[in-house]
């Protein structure tokens, strides 16, 4: 006769045996759905050469190996549950959020990939994808609103330079004296089956490269608590990013980073995202307005016309900084505030240098004759009224 069991090891043996039968023979994926289905700790000992009959399979013990006197009851549990230390499965904290959908915008007008990237995620097939643009032209904005459209839940992770296995995967936290395991947004994004966006994956370290098995599509095993989070179908991984991961070739992106070639290789598909066209972007710009209260046909015409030039002359080299889409809305907010057009323009312009501040703004009042340039930049902008054409 084997050796009895204790009432944790039985109680796995019943729960496993009352779902796949007495004395069967079980895998390891089989296991997995038992500690996952009744919150237990992983079976450890049960994959000992005792029990195991063939590589990843395990067969059950059968009546006969388990003592009555430690027959699982509710009677024994709660007699036994003070003398029993404490487990991975009750060290696990999960600070959750019951809907992780995004917020729909009302005024949302698709551009570029949207709709590849809700097609991908739509087909609930796991297919990461690399999307990388310039800043301010709704590479995040094109996931968040295709997984609203969808009803999808979304697990948004900000990367930094700073971030590790325990910010991503999970870590031990001191919660109300008692140290937890909190399971972190990556494992919480497998086990819900939603879409994981990791945002500016290009300033990473190579302490990012914990996702590799993440990223094949496999589960990944917890060694600090011992279990293995499988994702659930429906999962997979978006990144974003100003570069495709192999630095900042002109400085403008400061901190981004050459990210490893087998964690890039792991992404079937990069997609670049442009910023939308003239036509797309005034639909925008208006829904904007819309959204802050106050429509102005015209200025948005303008606004649209002005961030073109600009960006036209940015690719041919003649300026180093241009307007986004990010920032039209930025004017368009601060309009809505001030009821004023240079006012909102100057106002969201100021984070450039003084040179290129007095260009643009100079430029506008040669798209929108109404307007003035503010006292002061006058004769800055003589100065650089030719490095933008008009």
């Amino acid at each position: 006769m084997s050796k009895k069991l204790t009432p944790a090891r039985q109680k796995f043996v019943s729960l496993a045996s009352k779902k796949f039968g007495e004395g069967e023979v079980i895998s390891k994926e089989q296991i997995y759905e038992i500690v996952q289905e009744n919150s237990i700790g992983w079976p450890s000992w049960f994959s000992s050469k005792k029990y195991r009959v063939d590589r990843g399979q395990f067969r059950l013990p059968v009546e006969t190996d388990i003592c009555e006197s430690h027959q699982i009851t509710p009677a024994v549990l709660a007699e036994k549950a003070a003398e029993i230390p404490a487990t991975a499965a009750n060290l696990i904290m999960v600070t959750d959020v019951e809907n992780m959908v995004p917020e729909r915008f009302n005024g949302f007008v698709p551009w570029g990939h949207f709709r590849d990237i809700k097609n991908i995620i739509k087909s609930k097939i796991f297919y990461p994808i690399f999307v990388t643009g310039l800043s301010g032209n709704g590479k995040t904005l094109n996931v968040s609103q295709a997984c609203a459209e969808l009803n999808r839940e979304m697990v948004r992770v900000n990367i930094t330079i700073e971030t590790d296995e325990d910010d991503l995967i999970g870590g031990f936290r001191l919660v109300n004296g008692e140290t937890k395991f909190n399971l972190g947004p990556v494992a919480q994004a497998m086990e819900k089956g939603a879409v994981l966006l990791l945002d500016e994956i290009d300033l990473a370290s190579n302490k990012i490269m914990c996702l590799q098995p993440v990223l094949e599509g496999n589960g990944i095993y917890i060694k600090k608590i011992n279990r293995y989070i499988k994702p659930a179908p429906g999962f997979t991984v978006i990144a974003t990013a100003n570069t495709k991961g192999k630095g900042s070739d002109d400085g403008r992106f400061i901190g981004t980073n050459i990210l490893n070639e087998a964690f890039l290789e792991r992404f079937p598909v990069t997609m670049e995202q442009p910023y939308p066209a003239t036509s797309t972007e005034k639909k925008i710009v208006l829904g904007s307005m819309e959204k802050y209260g106050k429509v102005e046909a015209e200025f948005a015409d303008r606004l649209v016309t002005w961030a073109e030039v600009i960006r036209k002359s940015y690719f041919d080299g003649a300026v180093d900084e241009l307007i986004s889409t990010r920032r039209l809305d930025h004017i368009v907010k601060a309009f809505a505030i001030f009821g004023d057009r240079m006012k909102a323009i100057e106002l969201c312009v100021n984070r450039f240098d003084e040179d290129t501040k007095a260009s643009f703004m100079d430029l506008y009042t040669k798209v929108d004759e109404d307007v003035k340039v503010p006292m002061g930049l006058e004769e800055v902008s003589e100065e650089n009224e030719s490095e933008i054409p008009f």
